[in-house]
Parts: structure tokens; C-alpha cells; sequence
């Protein structure tokens, strides 16, 4: 099954990656990845789907989607380090990964952030993405 990641979700305040299920009248209904409990996330709390981000390079901005597929490319089945791993064993990783990106703007802690997306991404969803140019013209 292929990953949307439009409909895969970090919340600010909790850990762990979620899957969007649907509107609420004061949020969203959103379900954990790794535990599959439903829970309601408020209007308040920052909510940014995967699908959005995009991280700093020299020239441009490589949306989040591209670069999980340069790590999957550079590790092939194997994990990403952990987050917990030594900043620079984390900068070599995304030195193949993603060479040019944007050594002013784009930090460890947000190094950090993207290996434990993508090691959770590989253990309870896909890394097989849903490409949004395809699911528009299936719609269409």
C-alpha cells in the first residue's frame, strides 16, 4: 500500500507520526502509527502534514517526500541512525542523502526530526509514497 503523505501528520506536543481519519467540530480525528489509538487533536495545536515540509538546499526547497526517497536510496533496507545518534553521523547521512543542503538553515535538531519520521514511516506505513501529481489525474 502506498504512503500519502498529505494524510500523515506531526503534531507539535506528541511524539510520533499520525494518520489524518477525519474533521472534528473542534480538530481532527487522528490515529498513532505505531499504536493505532484514535485520538481528537484540537484546533490549537500546530498540525503539519507531512506533504508540506520541505527542507532548505543551497538553490531550492526539496519537498520532504524527495528527500525520504534519497535516504532510501542511500540506506536501502536498512534503518536510518537514530535520532539519538552523534550529529555527525546524522550531517553524513543527509551529506548523501541530500548534498546540498542548506548548512545555515537546516539544523541537526531538524536532521533528527526526519530520521525518526523516516524510520517510522519504514516500519508502520510504506515508503512507497502516493506521487500527488498521479492521484489528480486519477480524480479527474
Amino acid at each position: 500500500m502506498k504512503t500519502d503523505l498529505s494524510k500523515v501528520l506531526a503534531v507539535s506536543g506528541q511524539s510520533g507520526l499520525f494518520l489524518y481519519i477525519s474533521q472534528a467540530r473542534n480538530g481532527a480525528i487522528v490515529e498513532a502509527l505505531a499504536d493505532k489509538k484514535r485520538s481528537s487533536v484540537s484546533m490549537t495545536s500546530k498540525i503539519t502534514s507531512l506533504a508540506d515540509i520541505s527542507i532548505y538546499t543551497d538553490d531550492e526547497e526539496v519537498k520532504l517526500q524527495q528527500v525520504f526517497l534519497n535516504m532510501k536510496e542511500v540506506l536501502g533496507d536498512a534503518d536510518a541512525p537514530s535520532a539519538k545518534s552523534e550529529p555527525a553521523e546524522l550531517k553524513a547521512l543527509f551529506e548523501k542523502a541530500l548534498p546540498a543542503y542548506d548548512r545555515d538553515r537546516f539544523y541537526v535538531s531538524h536532521m533528527k526530526k526526519v530520521v525518526e519520521w523516516y524510520n517510522a514511516l519504514k516500519k508502520y506505513a510504506s515508503l512507497d509514497f502516493v506521487n500527488p501529481d498521479e492521484e489528480t489525474a486519477e480524480q479527474e
